[in-house]
């Protein structure tokens, strides 16, 4: 999610999330931080889209709920944003659709869509006329000269916006690390074309939910080999029903099995089933198949699974599980790079230098990927002749302001991140984060003390119960010295007439805290109840 502000107000290019890695323990989801909105609510304008993936999109439903702005997208994203709303029960969303050539006015902002390809109908790039000059963010883009779906890249309009001056690009630098060119989505149709032709038994097929371009090819190939298709995983049911809806997909009634149940009733040779899962997400449909725990699909010898999707950084041990279950079943898996079953729609270096060839931006700010990636970006720029100071690599929260054609780094803003944790925002998670990794790496120790309401006097042994850290049987006289260094700890309070139990907690904490990590090396958590009598 980007800000771009100016004396007229203030719109946002993109609203989307991410997903948690290892080090955040029962999150469900990434959100920007809105503090900065906030601060300016009364100059939001309303938010631009780029396309419907939910990196780009998925933060919408909790920003609507603060904000009430209208939305631009394409056809397609806002079906699948409109969708989203509708789960979250936003039922009035003031979504406006745009298609690519169109220009708008938003705010004293200039905007123009211009068309763009990637692994989603309906991409666009989007050039903002600003006070300071002309900005252009690229979205996620490949140059696809040979499409699926709709026209290739406008490179085009692209070049006349270079020569009309282009003061600033942020652009795409996901795959900034990879030399050459990204091969056309077409390449995995003619894969996909071959699995079937040699496929005897059932044939699964696993992508993510709102990868339509690759739904549809897996649709083609089905009607060129008489299959069914069948769809598992609540998200790519979704999403398939509104591709379908909107028109991106041909999926005819007579080839689409409805309900999941219906899938055994038909010979394997003659269906194919689309599913979530290619991350291996321990939830999702493929997954559950792998581990035999799906109600309705169950995979075995003869069967056919394509993963059609690269392991996003972070998710290589659970593909790896997944696929070896799934063979342990006696299935044969297709996957990268074994087999050409997945293309990146992220441009590689030599696209990237089209596209800076093209605009001649003054200034370039890498966007999107990590760190390293940004970084490969501006290396690829300053090939072709854009000097390093003019090129701004950010992280979150930074300010870059542009004044008389000119680039600086102003005081950065308030930025970070919201955790969602079972629908919820978990507000001030960094300690709660905290808490959950020293659980995960040192588990809980309750201490049950009972003391005597007046006097604070220990009556009688305090009670150790260990969680995740180390077992009675196995403690080695762990848990009777650490009992014991309770037990002094409330002689000593009591003796000081300590009382309070807020006081005695913190003493029962640190002292015993200090033992175990003298003993140890480890901190678990301690949690004491002081019962008073």
């Amino acid at each position: 999610m980007t800000a771009v502000r100016q004396s007229s107000g203030m719109i946002l290019v993109d609203a989307g999330m991410s997903f948690p890695d290892e080090e955040m323990p029962g999150i469900d989801l990434v959100l920007p931080d809105f503090t900065f909105l906030r601060e300016h609510a009364d100059e939001l304008k309303g938010v631009v889209l780029t396309h419907g993936h939910e990196d780009h999109v998925g933060s919408l439903p909790y920003l609507l709920r603060e904000f009430n702005v209208p939305v631009y997208g394409t056809k397609l994203t806002l079906g699948l944003v409109r969708s989203k709303l509708q789960e979250f029960g936003i039922k009035k969303g003031d979504l406006r659709e745009i298609k690519a050539g169109d220009t708008q006015n938003l705010g004293g902002f200039g905007l123009e869509f211009i068309n763009v390809n990637h692994s989603i109908p309906d991409a666009i790039a989007i050039a903002i006329r600003t006070t300071a000059g002309l900005i252009l963010f690229s979205g996620d883009y490949k140059i696809d000269l040979t499409p699926i779906e709709g026209d290739p890249m406008d490179l085009g309009r692209l070049a006349e916006l270079g020569n009309e001056g282009v003061l600033a690009y942020f652009g795409d630098s996901t795959n900034s690390e990879r030399p050459g060119f990204v091969p056309s989505e077409r390449i995995v149709g003619e894969t996909l074309n071959d699995v079937f032709q040699k496929a005897k038994g059932r044939i699964i097929v696993a992508s993510f939910a709102s990868h339509i371009h690759r739904v549809s090819q897996v649709v083609e190939a089905a009607k060129k080999h008489n299959r069914l298709v069948g769809v598992a995983g609540r998200s790519m049911v979704r999403n398939v029903q509104i591709a379908r809806d909107l028109g991106y997909l041909d999926l005819p009634d007579n080839m689409f099995v409805d309900q999941q149940r219906d899938f055994g009733r038909i010979p394997d040779s003659e269906i194919v089933v689309m599913m979530t899962g290619s991350q291996g997400e321990p939830l999702a449909a493929l997954s559950r198949v792998a581990n035999g725990t799906h109600r309705s699909i169950e995979a075995g010898p003869g069967d056919t699974v394509v993963i059609a999707a690269h392991p996003i950084p972070g998710n290589e041990r659970g593909v790896s599980r997944t696929i070896n279950n799934l063979m342990k079943r006696g299935a044969e898996v297709c996957y990268s790079p074994l087999m050409p079953v997945h293309v990146s729609g992220h441009a590689a270096q030599e696209e990237q230098k089209i596209v800076l060839s093209l605009l001649k931006p003054r200034y370039l700010v890498p966007v999107h990927g990590e760190f390293r990636h940004l970084r490969h970006h501006a290396n690829t720029a300053m090939t072709l002749g854009i000097p390093e100071e003019n090129i701004f690599i950010l992280e979150n929260g930074d300010r870059l302001e542009f004044k008389n054609g000119k680039a600086r780094r102003d005081e950065s803003v308030s930025a970070g991140m919201f955790l969602v944790d079972g629908g919820g925002l978990a507000e001030g998670a960094s300690g709660v984060m905290r808490e959950r990794q020293q659980l995960s790496e040192d588990g809980m120790f309750i201490v049950v003390a009972r003391v005597n309401a007046q006097n604070g006097q220990l009556l009688g042994p305090p009670d150790l119960i260990s969680r995740g850290f180390v077992s009675p049987q196995g403690s080695n006289g762990l848990m009777e010295q650490s009992t014991e260094t309770v037990r002094k700890t409330l002689e000593r309070t009591a003796k000081g007439r300590v009382t309070d139990r807020g006081e005695l907690k913190n003493a029962v904490r640190k002292d015993l805290s200090s033992f175990l990590s003298n003993k140890t090396g480890k901190r678990p958590i301690i949690l004491p109840l002081i019962v008073e009598v």
